[in-house]
Formats: C-alpha cells, sequence, structure tokens
C-alpha cells in the first residue's frame, strides 16, 4: 500500500464510538432538519406573509426564491471552502449563520429585510448540505456510509413531509415572525451538539475569487430566471442567457485546474459522472411529478385540495420508510442495481398516474404515490452512497456540493419544463404531458444507473484517474 493510500485511509478513520458518535450524528441531521424545514415551513406561509407585508403575492414568491438562489449559489463554494478549512469548521460556521439569520427574519418588518436575511439564511444551509455527509463518512465506519446516507434521507423526507402541517399549526395560534423564531433554541442546541464532530485539517488550498463570482452570478441568473419564465419571459430569457454564458466561462476557466471549484477532477471517474446525471434525471423527473400531480389530482381527476394533499402525502412518507430499507441493503446489493430498480419504480408509478382514468377511486391514486415515493427512496440512498465511494476522503465536501448541485440543477430543469407546459400546451393536458416526461425522466436515470460500474473503495486514489 503507497503513501497515498494510508493517508486516505487515516483520513476516512474508523468512525466515533459512544456518546460522541450519537451527538456527531445528531448534529449533522438536525441541520439538515432545520434547512429543509424551513423551506418547507416557509411555502405554506407565503400568503400570510404577503398580507403581513403588505405586497403582492408576486413579490412574496421572492422569499422562496432568495433562499434556493443562495442556496444554489452558496453549496460548491462552501464545499470547497470546507475542504480548505476544514469541514467541521465550515460546518458549524454554517450553523451559526443560518441561526443569526433566522433571527433577523423573525425581527424583519419589511420585505427588503425579511429577502436580505433570507438569503443570508440559504448561505448558511448551503454550508450544512453541502458538508454534512462528508462529516457522516468520518463519524461511521465506510461499512455504515450506506445507513448513514439513509438516516440522512430519512430526515430529509419526514422534514419535507411535515413542513406545510407544521407551518399551518405554527400559523393556527401565532404570527409568521415565529416560524423562524422557532429555529433559534433547535439552531442553539444543534450547535452544542457540532462540539461532537471529528475535526478535519483542511488543505489550505485558495479559493478564485473570479471563479466564486463566475458561479454565484451563473445559478443566481439560472433559478431567478426559471422563477420569472413564466410571467416575463423576456427578462427570464435574459436571465438565462447570462446563466449561460457565466457557466460557459467558469468550465472553460476551472477545466485547467488540478482541483476546481466545479468537481470536473471527480467528474472524470466514470461511477462519479453517472451518478451525477442520473440524480440530475431522477429530480428533474420528480419536480416535474409534484408541480403537476396537484393541477392532475384537482382539474382532471376532480379531487379537492384536502383530498389533493392527502393522496400526496404517501409520497414523502414512503421514502421516509425507505430511505433506510435502502441504506441497509447499499452495502449488501450492488448500488446500480438499487438505483436502477428504485427508478424504474418511480418511471412505473408516474407512468400510471398520467394515464389514470378520469373517473376513478382513490385506490390507484394512492398506490401510485406509493410506488413513486419507495422508488424515489430506493434510488436516492445508494446513488449517493455511489458518489461519495466514487470519491477521495479529501474531497469530500466536493462531492458533497455536487451532491446539492445535481439536486438543485434537477430540480430547476423540472421547474423550467412545468412552466413552459403549461404556457404552451392546453390546460386539460399539461400536467398529464408532465408526469409523462417526468415518467421519461426518471425511466433514463434507471438507464444511467444500469450502465454504471460499483466504485472502488474509498481508500483507492484510482476513481480520480481519466477513465
Amino acid at each position: 500500500m503507497d503513501d497515498r493510500r494510508v493517508a486516505m485511509t487515516a483520513s476516512v478513520g474508523p468512525g466515533l464510538v459512544g456518546r460522541e458518535r450519537t451527538m456527531a450524528i445528531a448534529a449533522v441531521l438536525g441541520a439538515m432538519v432545520l434547512a429543509v424545514l424551513d423551506a418547507a415551513i416557509v411555502n405554506v406561509a407565503l400568503p400570510t406573509m404577503a398580507r403581513s407585508l403588505q405586497v403582492t403575492p408576486a413579490a412574496a414568491v421572492g422569499i422562496v426564491t432568495a433562499y434556493q438562489a443562495a442556496l444554489v449559489m452558496g453549496l460548491l463554494p462552501c464545499a470547497a471552502l470546507g475542504d480548505k478549512l476544514g469541514h467541521r469548521r465550515v460546518f458549524t460556521a454554517g450553523v451559526v449563520l443560518f441561526t443569526l439569520a433566522s433571527g433577523g427574519c423573525a425581527e424583519s418588518g419589511s420585505l427588503p429585510a425579511l429577502l436580505a436575511a433570507r438569503f443570508v439564511q440559504g448561505l448558511g444551509a448551503a454550508a450544512v448540505m453541502a458538508l454534512g455527509i462528508a462529516l457522516l463518512r468520518r463519524v461511521v465506519p465506510p461499512r455504515e456510509l450506506g445507513a448513514a446516507i439513509g438516516w440522512n434521507a430519512l430526515a430529509v423526507a419526514l422534514s419535507s413531509a411535515a413542513g406545510p402541517a407544521l407551518g399551518a399549526a405554527v400559523l393556527s395560534f401565532a404570527d409568521w415572525p415565529w416560524l423562524f423564531a422557532l429555529n433559534l433554541p433547535f439552531g442553539v442546541a444543534v450547535l452544542f451538539a457540532t462540539r461532537a464532530l471529528p475535526d478535519s485539517p483542511g488543505t489550505g488550498r485558495s479559493l478564485d475569487r473570479f471563479s466564486v463570482t463566475l458561479h454565484a452570478v451563473a445559478f443566481a441568473s439560472l433559478v431567478v430566471g426559471a422563477e420569472m419564465l413564466a410571467t416575463t419571459p423576456d427578462r427570464a430569457g435574459g436571465l438565462l442567457l447570462m446563466a449561460v454564458v457565466s457557466g460557459t466561462v467558469l468550465i472553460r476557466r476551472e477545466l485547467k485546474r488540478d482541483v476546481p471549484l466545479v468537481p470536473f477532477d471527480l467528474l472524470r471517474a466514470v461511477s462519479f459522472r453517472r451518478s451525477v446525471l442520473a440524480s440530475v434525471c431522477c429530480f428533474a423527473g420528480v419536480t416535474l411529478a409534484l408541480l403537476a400531480l396537484p393541477f392532475h389530482l384537482q382539474h382532471q381527476l376532480g379531487r379537492s385540495a384536502l383530498a389533493t394533499g392527502l393522496l400526496m402525502m404517501p409520497w414523502p412518507l414512503t421514502v421516509a420508510v425507505a430511505a433506510p430499507l435502502a441504506g441497509h441493503l447499499a452495502s449488501r446489493v450492488p448500488t446500480a442495481w438499487l438505483c436502477g430498480a428504485g427508478a424504474s419504480l418511480l418511471c412505473g408509478g408516474l407512468a400510471i398516474a398520467s394515464l389514470l382514468p378520469v373517473h376513478g377511486g382513490a385506490g390507484p391514486l394512492v398506490w401510485t404515490t406509493v410506488a413513486c415515493g419507495l422508488g424515489f427512496g430506493l434510488f436516492q440512498v445508494p446513488n449517493n452512497r455511489n458518489m461519495f465511494l466514487s470519491t477521495p476522503a479529501e474531497r469530500s465536501g466536493a462531492a458533497g456540493g455536487m451532491q446539492g448541485t445535481a439536486r438543485l440543477v434537477g430540480q430547476t430543469i423540472g421547474g423550467i419544463g412545468m412552466s413552459l407546459l403549461f404556457a404552451l400546451a392546453p390546460t386539460g393536458s399539461a400536467p398529464r404531458i408532465g408526469l409523462g416526461l417526468a415518467a421519461g425522466l426518471a425511466l433514463a436515470a434507471a438507464a444511467i444507473s444500469l450502465a454504471r460500474t460499483e466504485p472502488t473503495p474509498a481508500s483507492d486514489p484510482s476513481p480520480c484517474t481519466p477513465p
């Protein structure tokens, strides 16, 4: 075993034990819950916040967009900063930033102040999401990484499912600032738990500020342009063009670097690259489906708003059940098979949903959403595990940033796709077409996954050499 392999094995480590391990896992999962739950809670509160701040509903959507833009702008820079300064240090700084910004949101008396606080909150969440699994990789031994990613997926799924209900419950007895004020005690508790996280030395590599600026411009333009596409297509087109131009310049600049901000060194590995592409396809399909389903259920199938919510609830709940199971299986069954089976099941569920007759009972709808949730859960956990096992330990931050970026890019593509369908297709046909396209994207994710090989162990430096 050469010196590099020894160093990399040592950097992964055997994991923590006892109370220290429990606190470290709680710190990562708790921070992830805060970041995901906050986004889910705010969505349901937008009408209330618009009335309170005396702004239009369109302006209130900026409360969500500011958070999402900061998140996608910050993922890769936070990942690079974590590799430079140490994962624990940057992760903890993200928790502090998120908690302080939550207080700023609660104290905001105007929309501009709230948008600024939400943007800062998104930057804190970016550090959490980029480095969470990289830290779990140091907390648990390599054989338990699949299970740890399953715990993370479980936390995210339950937070997504509980967010709207929790937000509605808070608004039933308190004003909207309490949605953010409740983050403060939980943020402090998570911050206390971060003391148990293992410390890792950073590489000390400097960040290219111009590349960071290009990255921020590209992704901010992409997110904001996607949000504006349905209402102001001219401005949206200009922003999307700006995203393409700045992204092209960024790629040309970063391709020449040994350790780039956009991790092209990791993307040269076939297994990692295919996992990223499969993730983009899967999240694009899921986003298309989650945007199309409410319209399909209410307008085409005649379900009420309450019935629509209840019929869609099995999806995240089934993800929560499937994720730990997938984590358990990921260390025993080839992840390419698991991802292929999960994405195929998702494809089948979406295809059936697009073909359901207008008149029929609720049973087929329930089983369809259950199939979608089970398929997505079986895909997501082993696919994320494959990404991390395809990378050396010192590039775990970059892998985490790329994982989050793939998810957000997929969600943005799905959002743009559904907006275009609503604009171009007949109202009655757009949701069915969207579900059909979502099924096709899930099928593409299955094909990409099945074409990939299993990663070599994390201690082997070979995965980052060009194929």
